[in-house]
């Protein structure tokens, strides 16, 4: 029976909502499996958990990043543009990640993630024919490297060798989107020029790591410093840390990100070529310390717009933001002292702060959605004559 509170409008429109945001989560689903398949792998990498799945730990980084981070990207663009065919990008990452602990051909899956990008490449397309913008060229030009290191993935280049071109692909990707957002803080056009000259030398400089191996990665580490600074000057987050609320939560994640960013560039300007070490210290610097700090940031405007979905700020947010920082701050000491141990708690800290901020993200929602759908009580006439006074 309808709610005589409620106009028949609402009714359908909550209806209508419930409907796109259940096709929606069609595509989120895949990509959520992708994430608990990489955090399992993570596990069997670190010897975590105890069992022989060669193809498990090998499909570690590329479900994060490809099948979960990736796929979620492109599902944001895809939502914004309204094209079916636009829908296809997410499901070929997500769905090609999960294939590769399957008894198909890996190459399978790794053309299916080629593929995705390519669609990803067409839907920048239609975007900037829509409205030509640096931040879209920036976001363009990041799924490009993340085109490039997939083909060279799909030619037998192992993944640990294009793994700096990859993470490009996300590094770039959020460049552009904090530039869409900075014009809203009074970015110029010659800000958004200096940006996209930075973006074009992290991209390049991410190639001379595949081909020119230990300079290519000192340079690569330079031009993520140099970007990490530029972001630091420009991003509104340096005023609203100061603020509260939802405000200074975000920029407590955004800084955070930054600085893991710029130890990623730091040690790489360092050490020059990457040992097991090293190459442990940057990857997750970048695609934890950097990337999924900036994922906790911005849930609040992604969930709402890709799945009609209100995700409140709480204050509970915080506790997996930190417990994020300091079990990544172990891994890293474990790594530079070569302490398994340590290491190896760093790492179920890592999957403990994501696993605990979805749930502090569902549990928001939920409570949100019912809030929403519960009646809306009668006003008070005397607060109304108040008001009206």
């Amino acid at each position: 029976m309808q709610n005589p509170a409620r106009p028949a409008s609402d009714v359908h429109a909550a209806s209508r909502s419930s409907g796109v945001r259940a096709a929606r989560l069609a595509f989120v689903v895949p990509a959520g499996v992708a994430l608990i398949m990489g955090m399992t792998a993570g596990l069997v990498r670190m010897g975590v958990i105890d069992m022989d799945a060669a193809k498990l730990s090998d499909a570690h980084a590329p479900a994060m990043l490809f099948g979960f981070v990736g796929s979620l990207v492109v599902l944001e663009r895809a939502v914004a543009i309204r094209r079916r065919w636009a829908f296809a990008a997410p499901l070929l990452m997500s769905l090609g990640a999960l294939s590769l602990i399957t008894p198909m051909p890996v190459l399978v899956g790794r053309l299916a993630i080629v593929a995705g990008l390519l669609v990803m490449l067409l839907i920048y397309r239609v975007i900037w024919k829509r409205q030509e913008a640096v931040a879209t060229s920036i976001q363009a030009l990041a799924a490009a490297a993340g085109l490039v290191a997939a083909l060279l993935w799909a030619v037998a280049v192992p993944f640990e060798n294009v793994t700096p071109v990859a993470a490009v692909f996300l590094v770039l990707t959020i460049v552009g989107e904090r530039i869409e957002l900075g014009r809203v803080g009074g970015l110029t056009a010659r800000g958004e020029n200096v940006g996209l000259t930075l973006s074009l030398a992290v991209a390049a400089s991410s190639l001379s790591s595949v081909v020119w191996p230990g300079v290519g990665h000192a340079i690569l580490g330079v031009a993520l410093i140099a970007i990490v600074g530029w972001l630091l000057l420009v991003d509104v987050a340096r005023v609203t840390i100061v603020s509260t609320g939802a405000a200074r939560y975000m920029a407590v994640c955004l800084i955070s990100g930054y600085v893991w960013l710029g130890v990623a560039g730091a040690v790489w300007v360092v050490t020059g070529e990457e040992g097991a070490g090293i190459h442990d210290i940057v990857t997750h610097a970048v695609l934890l310390g950097f990337v999924m700090s900036m994922i906790m940031a911005h849930a609040s405007v992604i969930l709402p717009a890709v799945l009609r979905t209100p995700l409140p700020y709480r204050t509970w947010f915080y506790i997996p933001v930190a417990l994020l920082q300091l079990s990544l701050a172990a891994r890293v000491i474990g790594d530079v002292r070569g302490l398994d141990p340590l290491i190896r708690a760093g790492g179920i800290g890592n999957v403990a702060a994501i696993a605990l901020f979805l749930v502090f993200a569902v549990t928001s929602a939920v409570l949100a959605l019912r809030a929403a759908a519960s009646p809306e009580r009668p006003a008070d006439p005397k607060k109304e004559d108040d008001a009206h006074a």
